[in-house]
């Protein structure tokens, strides 16, 4: 059985709603929870859109106030110093001041931003995680809890999506002391381990973690890296389809089909080639799951040719 799935849909809005709410915000004009309703808003009318245009299970968690990374910085506890409110845990404002700086008489004094580097080969952008040699990580952001009790209460059927854990730690940089970021994986792993139950607790089976670092060259101790995190993850409740995208797999198609989940997503915009290879890799009781609409190109996709 097939069945129509997206990995994700631009959150901005038709007429860039959230723009000019964002815009708003930051001027004044807007106080927080106008804010938040024009994202729940969006959120509701663009998982109507996806689910009128046959869409089976609707990304949740793909929305962002500033970027992906960024929430998930959040969610992780992955906070700089500068930048912790003196309350404890952190406000929109927290993540707002990461994504572009406070100024002089903002709850942290004057602090700079986080750097913003590209997304891949996209032309989006994300905050860097800043990581110390004693990075701690801790649940402690709910937006993607409270996104999914949305989306249930509308009566959806939804696939939360993550960042996965091994490329969150690969976007990231180290500050301080040197070290090595992959040490970071055992302490970040029980905090996947806690939302993976969070979501199976509120009803969700199939849960996207994105690893597009699988199309990298990687060095052999995070290829390694890669089969230990899963090995551990699959003890934690849900289905879980690892997707990679942006190239093909190359020379990690292996280690891709052979992690422990119960499903992989590979690109065949960028990497049709690889369709073959993976048949042959795959296990027979993996889903596989295809991407054959280009998220890149501004044109309506040729659907008889993605048929095929």
């Amino acid at each position: 059985m097939a069945l129509a799935h997206n990995l994700g849909f631009p959150r901005i809005g038709r007429d860039r709603e959230l723009k000019k709410a964002l815009e708003a915000y930051w001027k004044g004009e807007l106080d927080e929870a106008a804010l938040r309703a024009v994202g729940q808003r969006l959120r509701a009318e663009h998982w109507q859109l996806q689910k009128e245009a046959g869409i089976q299970l609707l990304p949740v968690g793909d929305f962002a106030w500033y970027d992906q990374v960024l929430g998930h910085s959040l969610m992780f506890g992955v906070i700089p110093e500068r930048f912790r409110p003196h309350s404890g845990r952190p406000t929109l404002d927290t993540l707002f001041g990461m994504a572009r700086g406070v100024s002089q008489g903002g709850c942290c004094g004057a602090t700079h931003a986080q750097e913003l580097t590209k997304w891949f080969d996209s032309n989006y952008h994300y905050l860097v995680p800043e990581f110390s040699a004693e990075q701690s990580f801790a649940l402690s952001w709910e937006q993607l809890f409270e996104e999914v009790a949305e989306g249930r209460a509308l009566g959806h059927a939804l696939k939360p999506v993550l960042i996965g854990p091994l490329t969150y730690l690969w976007l990231g940089k180290c500050k301080g002391p040197a070290f090595d970021k992959l040490d970071l994986l055992e302490r970040l792993l029980p905090v996947y381990g806690e939302i993976l139950q969070r979501l199976a607790g509120q009803g969700i089976e199939w849960v996207q973690i994105d690893e597009p670092i699988l199309a990298l060259d990687l060095p052999q101790d995070w290829k390694t890296a890669f089969e230990r995190a899963y090995n551990l993850l699959q003890k934690e409740p849900g289905r879980k389809l690892i997707a990679t995208y942006f190239a093909g797999l190359e020379d990690n198609l292996g280690l891709a089909a052979g992690l422990p989940v119960d499903g992989l997503h590979i690109d065949l915009v960028r990497a049709p080639e690889q369709f073959p290879a993976i048949l042959d890799r795959l296990p027979a009781y993996k889903v596989l799951s295809l991407g054959v609409v280009n998220g890149r190109n501004v044109w309506r996709t040729d659907l008889e040719k993605a048929l095929d």
